[in-house]
């Protein structure tokens, strides 16, 4: 009997090893599954971090860029305005680079008429108020009142007419002359040229140094 008891327990104590060791290498599995899953958690975050600082890098390279950028700009800006202040010089010597030696040439060729009288910035002051006009010249029966623009906008038609309607006021000088009203531009849109044919007004476009009324047939003169 003793003997059998003995033998039993051996028996259990081998079962109990055997269960033991196959646990034990069932942790042993999951232990490794558990360490190559550390393994590429870690490489995943070293890719995420190299990946991170090179997002910091080309975000930084992109500062430089917008910040070089900026600069250019600021650059380039005060370089316009540098050239649209010659620029602005320049044509306030249109009337007398370019229209005023004009003017007898398109008027001969389109009236027939050579000029008497060339005024430029023809000037005057009367009591309190002060009128300008581009250039005034006399031809035939006719006195030719030039506005002289760059681009010529809408509402200069109407600061032009204010000017006009003051004309004989300030030069009753030449009140025996019929007034020929004519807006002078580099740039005439088909709006402008249209308003100044409706008002029997002259448009003379500006080619370089080059001029050409381009409404003569629309206006009765």
């Amino acid at each position: 009997m003793q003997e059998l008891a003995l033998e039993n327990r051996v028996d259990y104590l081998e079962q109990a090893l055997l269960k033991l060791a196959r646990q034990a290498r069932r942790s042993d599995f999951k232990i490794e599954i558990l360490s190559d899953e550390m393994r590429f958690f870690k490489n995943e975050m070293r890719l995420f971090k190299d990946e991170m600082l090179d997002f910091k890098n080309e975000m930084k390279d992109f500062k430089d860029e917008m910040l070089d950028f900026k600069n250019e700009m600021k650059e380039f800006k005060d370089e316009m305005n540098k050239k649209w202040g010659d620029l602005a010089n320049k044509l306030g010597t249109v009337a007398e680079d370019i229209v005023a030696p004009g003017i007898p040439f398109v008027i001969k060729k389109h009236f027939g008429f050579d000029v008497q009288e060339l005024c430029v910035r023809r000037r005057k002051k009367l009591q309190h108020r002060v009128r300008e006009y581009d250039v005034v010249a006399v031809a035939g029966k006719y006195i030719f009142v030039v506005d002289v623009k760059s681009t010529y906008r809408r509402h200069y038609i109407e600061e032009f007419e204010r000017a006009l309607n003051d004309f004989f006021v300030f030069f009753p000088e030449y009140e025996q002359y019929k007034l020929m009203p004519v807006v002078a531009s580099f740039n005439l849109t088909e709006e402008i040229i249209n308003i100044t044919s409706s008002r029997n007004w002259l448009a003379l476009h500006m080619f370089g140094d080059y001029l050409e009324f381009v409404n003569i047939d629309k206006v009765n003169v």
